[in-house]
């Protein structure tokens, strides 16, 4: 079966998310990567925020993430699931782990949807969170996405169905 590798920064980073999504999904390597930093500016087509990249060269931030190889079969689920074309398009990214180059897809926001105005509702945040916690990621990055502001998401259908991932998950 064909492959292909994907980067997970923000709520796919938990494989339960994930693999629901994308049933393939393997975890290949935790990965820090140095220039970038993580928002929640991504206009989503519900008004909230959703993660974003930014890269910042020269800078000294760092945004960690997941490796995960799939199902090259599956690729389309996850653009879907990604939003590719509505908010997000898609960009391969080259990464060296352990003396090996891999080059994964990774979905970076349309500047046409980018609004540093906007939070991201509680569930979202809670998400990324976990997927955060998931992977051992650094408490002081965990920590500054618990520090992003959010705000209820009054569509309780959408809300009880993700508050219901999170408690699978075990974070409500």
């Amino acid at each position: 079966m064909p492959a292909v590798f994907y980067l997970a920064y923000g709520s796919n980073l938990h494989p339960l998310r994930l693999t629901a999504r994308v049933p393939s999904a393997r975890i290949v390597s935790v990965v820090e990567i140095p220039g970038f930093f993580l928002a929640f500016h991504k206009r989503s087509v519900d008004g909230s925020g959703k993660c974003l990249i930014y890269s910042e060269q020269g800078q000294h931030h760092k945004m960690h993430g997941v490796l995960y190889e799939i199902d090259a079969r599956e690729k389309n689920a996850l653009d879907k699931a990604e939003g590719t074309g509505n908010g997000y398009r898609e960009q391969l990214m080259q990464l060296q782990l352990d003396g090996k180059t891999y080059l994964p897809y990774v979905y970076v926001a349309q500047s046409t949807h980018i609004d540093s105005t906007l939070v991201p509702y509680d569930w979202y945040k809670e998400l990324v969170i976990a997927g955060a916690r998931y992977h051992g990621f650094p408490a002081d990055y965990v920590a500054s996405i618990a520090s992003i502001p959010s705000k209820p998401d009054l569509n309780a259908k959408r809300r009880r169905e993700n508050e219901e991932l999170l408690r699978q998950i075990g974070q409500v």
